[in-house]
């Protein structure tokens, strides 16, 4: 197989990163017995010459989710620096990481994403243990 396909394969995997690491693995159904709200945050390696394609991606996942129970907001960030590694980073607030799992296994059923290449995701749930509102 040229090396070529072999990348976009990777790099095909790794954008579904999202969809297979949120489908009940082990570590995560342990960490996730209560129902609190948690925060998705997702950050995007991916070129110069693909961030409008994986943007347009982000607003069809961003269509389909905000459907999906529990889903509360999302956000796509873009760097102001050419030279990050993360050119784009996504925030998204689920009721519970059952209702992120949830919607993760209706979005790997519908397909979308299927064809995104070039893009590594490095997507992750986290809650919130620390806070500071900020001046009053």
């Amino acid at each position: 197989m040229p090396m070529m396909i072999k990348r976009r394969i990777l790099n095909l995997l790794a954008a579904l990163t999202i969809l297979t690491t949120a489908t009940g693995t082990p570590t995560m159904a342990e960490d996730t017995k209560t129902r609190q709200p948690v925060t998705l945050i997702n950050a995007f390696e991916v070129s110069e010459n693909q961030i409008e394609e994986t943007i347009r991606f982000w607003e069809q996942a961003r269509d389909f989710l905000k459907d999906q129970p529990g889903y509360i907001s999302t956000r796509l960030h873009r760097s102001l620096s050419p030279d990050a590694k993360f050119q784009l980073v996504n925030v998204a607030q689920w009721q519970s990481p059952q209702d992120f799992q949830a919607a993760i296994v209706a979005m790997r059923k519908s397909d979308l994403g299927s064809d995104m290449r070039g893009t590594v995701f490095h997507a992750a749930l986290y809650q919130v243990i620390r806070t500071d509102e900020g001046p009053e």
